[in-house]
């Protein structure tokens, strides 16, 4: 099983949250792999989780009527929702809020077909006191397979 550089899953997610509509985008994903992205802001982690979430099921990126590919971007929101809160993630009880621009990318990162498809949640924006200026940059990447 060899993990493909040009096949880098989780980079692909990164680089889309990061990158804003004036951005040139100068890489092109693998063939059948599907995207998305969108912002939430938000002192509530639901808050966070459900708009990723319904954002993939609008287009199509998970199917929703499924618990195997729901349960799989879950747990790549929650990973990536880790890295973005340092471990807590809780932000309105701590008197944090953010304003994430978010990636979901889905597909192969493996040279191997039967290794199926993978889904990766980049987060990219800030963190912190609910008051103008008082934050900072932050960001949080998860990966898991379907």
């Amino acid at each position: 099983m060899v993990l493909a550089v040009e096949r880098r899953i989780g980079k692909f997610a990164v680089l889309l949250a990061m990158s804003n509509v004036q951005d040139e985008i100068t890489f092109s994903l693998p063939e059948h792999w599907q995207t998305c992205v969108g912002k939430v802001g938000s002192m509530d982690s639901q808050k966070v989780v459900a708009a990723v979430e319904t954002a993939a099921k609008r287009e199509n990126i998970i199917k929703s009527d499924g618990y195997r590919e729901t349960h799989a971007l879950y747990h790549a929101i929650m990973d990536a929702m880790s890295g973005v809160t340092r471990g807590q993630v809780q932000l309105g009880s701590l008197m944090r809020t953010v304003g994430l621009r978010f990636a979901v990318v889905r597909g192969n990162p493996y040279e191997e077909v039967e290794e199926g498809d993978w889904i990766a949640v980049a987060l990219y924006g800030t963190i912190g006191a609910p008051v103008r200026g008082s934050e900072h940059e932050t960001i949080g990447l998860g990966i898991n397979h379907i």
